[in-house]
């Protein structure tokens, strides 16, 4: 397409689902259900379908050179899309967020005044290779009453097609306007730069994908932006942990899935554990991960030595920075120097420890004793997300459909005037 053209399509999608919204925002909360598990339903049956499609996605990857992780992140499988559906009939059954009052009171002069939860409007959600990210968009922008715009990595291209064309199905059959949901239908790069522009027509835009596209959104959308640039996540091994669980949650949370943005990529060590930190090097290494080490960790069997620019790097592959700190304020200082705000975890029994923690790190999200890779809507009991924010206005952390809302107040009078 020229830029013309792909203006022009650009605006017609935005202002198609401008007109939706209105229609989306008002709607019954057994409708939107009936939608998405009509979507589910369809998503199910046209599974043969959708994996012939992502096959040529696969492709498209290997011939542009994709790594292992992102290719990985771009496979479906009959089980992965079984989690699709999963997913779609989890966000259905939820409760619906719209119209929920956050918070009642009366006030002296007789005013009764409600806080209430609103839809934001149009969301523009721009992702890379991740086809999931299709049905987990689109259900929780149609659950919290939102149309939305998607426009997925050039990657994904035919796995995000034929995933959106069940979620048509869902609309359909709930009998709600087909642009409640759309798809950019083109690869060009320009309709990304169409987007972040279009303030008459999108609310606010969400990034999911790498440190390119989330900073190019960032820095050139004058579209509001719920973003997060890096998944630098941490996991902090305390004096006071237990060894078994320090082990198996160090190992799940690089090497579950590398490819995700939970995916561990910098091991601190407190100085006061290193001699009983063997075994957990010796399982990274031993399921394939290379080890870049700095410090004592750098001295033991098979570590590479790190490069300062291995710490606040999201690698995204099998491959972890290692470092020894000293004591949980040592690993406070690092993760306050390198990380990204995403995902920090402690492995520690000690709950003094656990508590500092906790309070002197400002990441979205932090755990202790459980795997970074736990860092995900679903796993939140949202039954999907469209991103983990790490901004601190508004949305933070997993942005579900609750997040997806903005807020109203309802005042009620009986012929109250001010004095």
């Amino acid at each position: 397409m020229k830029d013309m053209d792909v203006r022009n399509e650009m605006i017609a999608i935005g202002k198609a689902a401008r007109a939706a919204s209105t229609v989306l925002a008002s709607a019954p909360a057994p409708q939107k259900q009936q939608a998405l598990e009509a979507a589910a339903d369809a998503v199910w049956a046209a599974r043969d379908a959708i994996i012939a499609a992502n096959a040529k996605d696969m492709e498209f990857g290997r011939d542009k050179g994709l790594s292992a992780a992102m290719l990985d992140r771009l496979a479906l499988d009959e089980s992965r899309i079984e989690g699709i559906v999963q997913g779609l009939r989890a966000v259905a059954a939820q409760d619906d967020p719209v119209g929920a009052v956050i918070a009642e009171w009366d006030m002296p002069s007789g005013l009764n005044i409600k806080r209430v939860r609103t839809p934001i409007g149009v969301i523009g959600v721009i992702y890379e290779s991740r086809p999931n990210v299709t049905a987990d968009a689109g259900a929780l922008c149609l659950k919290s009453g939102n149309a939305v715009i998607l426009r997925g990595g050039s990657e994904s291209f035919h796995s995000s097609a034929a995933i959106h064309a069940c979620l048509v199905d869902g609309l359909k059959a709930a009998g709600l306007p087909e642009a409640c949901v759309q798809i950019v239908p083109t690869r060009d790069r320009a309709a990304v730069g169409e987007m972040l522009v279009m303030t008459d027509h999108i609310d606010v835009i969400v990034p999911r994908g790498g440190k390119g596209l989330v900073g190019r959104v960032q820095s050139d959308a004058r579209v509001p932006v719920f973003a997060h640039l890096e998944g630098i996540c941490h996991v902090y091994v305390d004096a006071s942990a237990d060894l078994e669980k320090a082990r198996a949650v160090v190992l799940n949370a690089k090497t579950r899935r590398t490819g995700i943005c939970g995916s561990a990529e910098t091991l601190l060590v407190d100085r006061a554990f290193l001699e009983r930190s063997a075994p957990i090097i010796e399982d990274l290494l031993s399921a394939g991960v290379e080890v870049r080490a700095r410090d004592a960790i750098a001295q033991m069997d098979g570590t590479v030595p790190a490069a300062d620019e291995d710490f606040g790097r999201e690698f995204l592959d099998m491959i972890i920075a290692a470092t020894v700190v000293d004591g949980v304020d040592g690993a406070i200082s690092h993760i306050r120097t390198f990380g990204s705000e995403h995902t920090d975890a402690i492995i520690a029994e000690n709950d003094a420890v656990a508590d500092r923690f906790f309070k002197q790190l400002d990441s979205a999200i932090l755990m202790r004793n459980a795997s970074t890779q736990f860092a995900d809507g679903g796993e939140f009991g949202m039954g999907a997300e469209i991103g983990i924010a790490t901004g601190k206005l508004h949305a933070r952390g997993p942005v579900g459909a609750e997040q997806l809302t903005s807020f109203q107040y309802h005042v009620t009078g009986n012929g109250t005037v001010r004095a």
